[in-house]
C-alpha cells in the first residue's frame, strides 16, 4: 500500500537500492532529506553528481580519485612514499583502513575485487593485469622491492593471493612477496578491522 505518495515512495526505493540500506533506514533517510532546507538538498545532489562524473581510477594504483593520479601515488612520486613497496588490496576501503594506521609509508595497488569462480569473477575481471604491467615497468625492469599481499582472509582472498604469487614467479620478477599476518581474523573484511590489529598484521607479514 502507498502510504506517502509517489514522490516519497520513489525516494525511499532509491535509498533502498543502496548496499546495507533496509526499508526502515531508507525511510529515515528519505524523511530526513525532505525536512532539510532545499539548498542543502541541492548541495547533496550536486556532490553526488560531481563525484559520479569526476571520479575515476588512478592511472598508477587503480584506486578511485578525481585526479590523474591519487594523492598517495603523487606522494610516492615526490619521494614522500616508498614507491618500491606495493601493498595489494581488494578495494579502496581497505586502502583507507591501512592509511588510518599511519604506519605504512609505501604505495598501494587496488584490485577492485577478488577471484571467485562461484560468482563468475576471474583473473581478467580484477586489476591483476595492471599490477603485472606496473611491476614490470615500461622497460621490463622490476619496479618494486616488495609486494605485500593484503587481500582478505577469505577463500576468495586467499585464492587471489596465491594467484598473484604464481603470476609474479612465472614472470621471474626479482621481488620479495609477503602476506599480511594472521592478526586479521579468518573471514574478516579488512575495512572493518581496527587500526591496532591491522598494524600488527602488517608488521608480522610473512614471506611467500
Amino acid at each position: 500500500m502507498d502510504y506517502y505518495g509517489a514522490s516519497i515512495g520513489r525516494l525511499i526505493e532509491a535509498f533502498r537500492s543502496l548496499p546495507g540500506i533496509g526499508t526502515k533506514s531508507a525511510q529515515r533517510l528519505a524523511f530526513h532529506i525532505i525536512s532539510m532546507p532545499e539548498d542543502d538538498v541541492k548541495g547533496i545532489a550536486k556532490a553526488m553528481t560531481e563525484a559520479r562524473h569526476n571520479v575515476h581510477f588512478c592511472k598508477c594504483c587503480c584506486t578511485v580519485t578525481d585526479g590523474e593520479i591519487c594523492p598517495i601515488c603523487a606522494g610516492g612520486e615526490s619521494g614522500k612514499r616508498n614507491k618500491r613497496q606495493i601493498m595489494v588490496v581488494e578495494n579502496s576501503r581497505d586502502l583507507a583502513a591501512y592509511e588510518k594506521t599511519g604506519r605504512y609509508d609505501g604505495v598501494y595497488h587496488v584490485l577492485h575485487g577478488a577471484i571467485s569462480p562461484m560468482l563468475g569473477i576471474g583473473p581478467n575481471d580484477i586489476r591483476l593485469r595492471e599490477l603485472m604491467m606496473r611491476l614490470q615497468g615500461p622497460d621490463g625492469e622490476c619496479t618494486a622491492d616488495e609486494v605485500i599481499i593484503a587481500t582478505n582472509s577469505s577463500v576468495e582472498g586467499e585464492s587471489t593471493a596465491m594467484y598473484i604469487v604464481k603470476l609474479i614467479r612465472t614472470l621471474e620478477l626479482p621481488v620479495k612477496i609477503t602476506r599480511i599476518a594472521s592478526g586479521v581474523p579468518v573471514g574478516g573484511d579488512i575495512e572493518n578491522i581496527d587500526e591496532v590489529t591491522l598494524e600488527r598484521a602488517l608488521k608480522g607479514r610473512t614471506e611467500l
